[in-house]
């Protein structure tokens, strides 16, 4: 079966190279994507150095999971380089890298593991305590690497973070940028997108305004002026 990804040994040593792109299943029966006992075959059937590049928009925690371990236990040096998207489950292989490097064009999303459920309360409160069990595995590989606190790991993934290369190196989920000189810097302020910042900041900036008009009265102001227009 074609997969979206594969592996390349290069000409010179025995350095390897594997690009993992598109989905991660845990089963070919799926979709058309990575999964675990490809991958292992794979990865086992040489040895040295391997290089993975990503570009996937995520998939199966588990399969996701298993292939985190297997790059962990691997006797090689790891290198990740994402020169494109690693979101969701994809985010949990890419800290498996012993090195972690993104194109400086290149995204990382994380966010909160999500599902479908069906079933009365008790089944949804069994639900969201697996959920929230997933999500605290989630966060040991995001603090492994990163070395952040647990809180504010998981304040980012509550907010479906999106962070360009220079603010996941800064955050520590990358070791360094594609193509860039390590000790060139700047005083930019690299940027971190979420959707839920956007609404905060505008909230926040409401709520310090001493002259914010209350919601109300915009409402009646708006129907008078409409009934003004419609007057003359």
């Amino acid at each position: 079966m074609d997969h979206f990804w594969k592996l390349i040994k290069n000409d010179a040593g025995d350095n390897r190279s594997l690009y993992l792109y598109g989905a991660i299943a845990d089963d070919d029966c799926l979709w058309d994507g990575a999964t675990p006992a490809a991958f292992k075959s794979e990865l086992l059937s040489g040895a040295g150095d391997v290089t993975v590049w990503i570009n996937s928009p995520g998939g199966d925690v588990f399969a996701a999971a298993e292939i985190y371990t297997m790059l962990k236990e691997y006797p090689g040096k790891v290198t990740v380089k994402i020169n494109g998207l690693a979101a969701s489950a994809a985010t949990v292989i890419a800290m498996a890298g012993a090195e972690v490097l993104m194109s400086p064009v290149s995204y990382m999303i994380i966010h909160n593991p999500a599902t479908i459920a069906i079933g009365d309360s008790e089944e949804m409160l069994k639900t969201k305590a697996l959920l929230d069990e997933i999500k605290e595995g989630i966060i040991n590989a995001y603090e492994a690497k990163t070395g952040l606190p647990r809180d504010r790991i998981s304040q980012l993934m509550d907010a479906e973070s999106c962070f360009n290369a220079r603010k996941a190196a800064e955050l520590g989920f990358a070791d360094g940028i594609l193509y860039s000189e390590p000790s060139v810097t700047d005083n930019a302020e690299p940027v971190i997108f979420y959707r839920a910042a956007v609404t905060n900041s505008i909230i926040n900036r409401l709520q310090r305004n001493k002259h914010t008009i209350p919601i109300y009265s915009l409402f009646n102001r708006l129907i008078n002026l409409e009934h003004q227009i419609r007057s003359k």
